[in-house]
Parts: structure tokens; C-alpha cells; sequence
């Protein structure tokens, strides 16, 4: 019996609900697409879309249930960085992997913010950044501090370096 998750982010397209998901199970390694629901007749009236078109589709990025929909334009539903997605990252290497692949708005970058080219947020954050702001030693923090604020991609080693006072 399958598990079903409690809360599930539920992204609305007006179209290019398939092509998102796509691009978003090929930049994580483990993604996949789990489920397409298309259109019936019946809702062809109400919604405008034709029977068979994509309606939503289900996907896993890092073992986690997301829902594209392709629900046509509606005014004042578009995405928006109040609502963003954290990636925690082990090393550099996957930092540069996620900005890479999702950082497509340069003017939004900060602090390991990005947007994507479909406009969802991200933050790609080194999974070591809440051990160094939280060090009882408040010079340690503030420098650490300090240094991320500079900073539009997160860079470990010199997150390390402002911890360690070099």
C-alpha cells in the first residue's frame, strides 16, 4: 500500500505543466514523473482545455510528491519568492550542480536564492550553514554572516573561511 503524502506543493501553469516537470525530475538525480491525468470530455466546457490534453502531472524530486497543473492563464496566479524551495547541499559540487541547472533570473540571486526559468524559488544552501550560524561564539557568526550576505551562489570554502577567521 503506497503512502500518501500529507502536503504536496501544487505548482498552476497556464500551459507547459509536462515540460516543467520534465525539466525538474532531469536536474535531480532521482526524479521521476509518477502520474499524468489528462482532461476528460467533461471538462472541456468549463475549462477550455481539449479532452486528452495534460490536465496534471505528478512527479518525485529527492523522494517528494509534486503536482503540475496546466490550468490556463488566471489573473494574479503567478509564482513568487514568499514561497521557495530549500535544497540542502553536502558539498560544492552540488551547489554548482542546482545553480547550474536552476538559476535562470540573475537579478533574483541572493544568499542562495534563484529563479528558475519558470519562475518557482529556490534557496541552494550548504547543509553545514545552520551548524555555523548557530556556533555559541557570536564573532564566528556574524562573520560567517557577513560573508553569506555578499554572496548570490553559496561558496563553502569561503563560508568556512569567514568561520575560521582567515
Amino acid at each position: 500500500m503506497t503512502k500518501v503524502q500529507k502536503i504536496t506543493p501544487f505548482f498552476w501553469f497556464d500551459k507547459g505543466a509536462e515540460d516543467a516537470a520534465k525539466y525538474y525530475i532531469s536536474v535531480f538525480k532521482d526524479g521521476k514523473i509518477t502520474h499524468i491525468q489528462r482532461y476528460a470530455e467533461a471538462a472541456v466546457v468549463a475549462t477550455g482545455e481539449p479532452a486528452g490534453s495534460v490536465m496534471t502531472v505528478e512527479f518525485e524530486l529527492g523522494g517528494m510528491t509534486f503536482v503540475a497543473l496546466n490550468g490556463g492563464p488566471v489573473d494574479g496566479f503567478t509564482f513568487s519568492p514568499a514561497t521557495s524551495f530549500v535544497i540542502n547541499c553536502e558539498t560544492q559540487e552540488e551547489i554548482d550542480h542546482f545553480w547550474e541547472k536552476l538559476s535562470a533570473v540573475s537579478e533574483a540571486e541572493q544568499c542562495g536564492w534563484c529563479k528558475d526559468k519558470f519562475g518557482i524559488t529556490w534557496q541552494i544552501v550548504p547543509t553545514d550553514l545552520n551548524k555555523l550560524l548557530s556556533d555559541p561564539d557570536s564573532v564566528k557568526v556574524e562573520r560567517v554572516t557577513r560573508a553569506f550576505m555578499q554572496m548570490k551562489k553559496f561558496n563553502i570554502a569561503e563560508l568556512k573561511i569567514a568561520y575560521e577567521g582567515k
